[in-house]
């Protein structure tokens, strides 16, 4: 059986928000694979229950493309690392992809 990885919602300083998987995390730097930067949620009154629940409107929330070059996003400063439940994982994979 395949095991899965532990999915994260990360929030920066000044990079914002972002969920996925970590790759590296030394002090306040973090990789970060299968990323996704969560904009705007509607339905979590924070990211505490967006990491355990997820969001209750999806169709209302802005997160956008899942970044999926092996590499990762670097992200600095960062402030909050979130473990989410595989509750949260599989709600915040099924929010439509916000783009313009």
């Amino acid at each position: 059986m395949k095991k899965e990885k532990k999915s994260y919602i990360i929030r920066t300083y000044s990079a914002g928000v972002w969920f996925g998987h970590i790759k590296y995390l030394k002090g306040t730097v973090c990789i970060l694979t299968n990323a996704r930067r969560l904009w705007y949620w509607s339905g979590a009154a924070s990211l505490s229950q967006l990491a355990i629940e997820g969001v209750k409107n999806p169709a209302e929330c802005k997160f956008t493309v899942t970044i999926t070059d092996p590499e990762g996003v670097y992200l600095p400063q960062v402030i909050e690392v979130l473990p989410c439940t595989q509750q949260a994982v599989e709600n915040i994979n099924n929010v439509p992809v916000w783009k313009k």
